[in-house]
């Protein structure tokens, strides 16, 4: 507290012992703790301003490491509170157990007795505030890279793949001296997942060159060994938009704690040291210090998260059953061995409406009775539970609806039309509202014939992007247009004129040629 806040906060213990409440009722009407109110009591006026006016002495129990903290501030100034006490851990086995506010207070009393500023940043970060997810069913993946200073003085550039579990915030990462390629991304998640003893449910990336070699509106065209690597996983993979932070805000937060609190001010040895360092900072201090945000530590509660993961190394091959009629009930559920699954607002129609589901690795897709599918649920094992998507809440069929309307009008409002559109919703789900909007929004002058043309050919060759078949459109219609010949008049360039007879044979002589 500052002298003046705690002046005012001395009268007012004083106030309210003398209106006769004890130190419970004091505490809930101050915040302050018994020890304080306690000692307030006891010390008159007089005592109380010289307590206030003597210098704060630093912790005794930390008295011991006062030159080993001065030394790394001077050296490393930019380190944080925090980082002094994990380095504090990590070289004494015997450190005394005090709060890190402690910790705190012991770093900034040497700061301002030896003069060492932290050097200051002006990079404001805006977050915003997500709901949490179930135990065991989301994990966000992202990469790392920063310059460490060697024993010898020199520099070395290390990358780290890191992964957090989002319910429990139980965190992983791997270090190694090269850029990570497809191949070494798959082994250290596999030792991720050996690390969690188990496997999330989704598992949300950023479009990497490792993971993505293409993406055009949605379309992903994952790099050959990891699409290879996905196909045998049980995990659904999901790749966030581009420039898109709140998507994986966690692992991002991951990623520079890893940097500041870990990484920043090391050095490095080799890199076999560096992951056996990161191993135990994950103990002490990745996973074992309470979270900022949750205030719990991940630790403790990656023992209820991972009873929610899948099982490790089991059989990966995607088999689907065959499909099964479900009755779709008055508030637009599904009744599943015992569950309630959601569908979108509007699935209803009345009491003859029915949906189709499969089963595939853990999750249930569903279907209308013309096979399009619906939507996509994971598979909940328990009793009596809902399961609910939250895009579910609102109606969208009817803006989604007048965009394909829009564009079935625009290519002639026919078969062909229609077809493709039911196969570009069929083949883009995730995606369809987003082609419609480019179609609409690219469409060109073209002729009906070309339209028709190049729906035939997209539809032949299964062409399932709007860019894709505006490009299309626009090529046919160049090879289209009639080529415009000029024809320029070719003047003579010489100046000079020649007066000569020309020699001209007799008729008679051809005559006598051709009898």
């Amino acid at each position: 507290m500052r002298t003046k806040k705690r002046l005012y906060m001395w009268y007012e213990v004083q106030k309210l012992t003398e209106s006769g409440l004890n130190k419970s009722q004091i505490k809930r009407e101050t915040g302050l703790d018994r020890a304080t109110i306690r000692k307030y009591q006891q010390i008159s006026e007089d005592e109380f301003h010289k307590w206030v006016q003597e210098k704060r002495r630093m912790p005794k129990k930390l008295q011991n490491y006062h030159n080993y903290v001065k030394k790394e501030l001077e050296l490393k100034p930019y380190l944080s509170a925090s980082q002094i006490e994990d380095r504090l851990k990590e070289h004494y086995d015997n450190l005394p157990k005090v709060h890190s506010k402690t910790v705190y207070n012991f770093v900034e009393t040497i700061r301002k007795k030896y003069n060492i500023a932290k050097p200051k940043t002006d990079k404001v970060r805006i977050f915003e505030k997500l709901l949490e997810v179930a135990y065991g069913s989301e994990a966000q993946v992202d990469f790392g890279e920063t310059w460490m200073q060697t024993q010898a003085g020199k520099r070395r550039k290390v990358y780290f793949y890191s992964i957090v579990l989002s319910r429990s915030r139980y965190k992983y990462f791997h270090l190694t001296t090269k850029p990570f390629t497809t191949k070494t991304t798959i082994k250290a998640q596999e030792n991720a997942f050996e690390y969690f003893a188990g496997v999330p449910k989704k598992i949300i990336y950023d479009q990497d060159s490792v993971f993505i070699s293409d993406e055009n509106l949605g379309s992903y065209k994952l790099t050959k060994e990891f699409s290879s690597y996905c196909d045998s996983s049980d995990f659904e993979e999901i790749f966030c938009r581009k420039s898109d932070p709140q998507s994986k805000g966690k692992i991002e937060n991951v990623v520079k704690y890893i940097k500041q609190n870990f990484l920043r001010g090391r050095d490095f040895k080799n890199i076999e040291t560096l992951n056996k360092q990161a191993l135990a900072w994950l103990d002490r201090t990745g996973n074992g210090k309470k979270h900022q945000t949750t205030q719990l530590v991940p630790k403790h509660e990656f023992i209820e998260e991972q009873k929610h993961l899948l099982p490790l190394r089991q059989n990966r091959s995607k088999q689907s059953e065959s499909y099964k009629s479900y009755k779709v009930r008055k508030d637009n559920t599904i009744c599943y061995k015992s569950n309630y699954y959601s569908l979108p607002l509007g699935t209803y129609k009345n009491q003859g409406t029915r949906v189709l589901i499969q089963l595939e690795n853990h999750k249930i897709l569903i279907f209308d009775e013309e096979k399009k599918q619906i939507c996509t649920h994971i598979l909940n094992n328990e009793r009596g539970k809902i399961i609910r998507n939250t895009d579910h809440k609102r109606e969208k069929s009817k803006t989604l609806e007048g965009l394909a309307k829009s564009t079935l009008e625009y290519f002639g409002n026919n078969e062909i039309a229609e077809n493709y559109l039911n196969l570009l919703r069929k083949n883009m789900s995730r995606y369809y509202r987003d082609n419609l909007q480019y179609l609409i929004k690219n469409a060109g002058n073209f002729s009906d014939e070309i339209k028709k043309d190049t729906l035939i050919f997209c539809i032949e060759n299964k062409v399932y992007n709007a860019k894709e078949l505006i490009e299309i459109l626009k090529k046919k219609q160049s090879e289209n247009e009639p080529k415009n010949i000029e024809i320029k008049q070719v003047e003579a360039k010489s100046k000079h004129k020649y007066n000569f007879d020309v020699e001209k044979s007799k008729t008679s002589n051809y005559e006598k040629i051709l009898s």
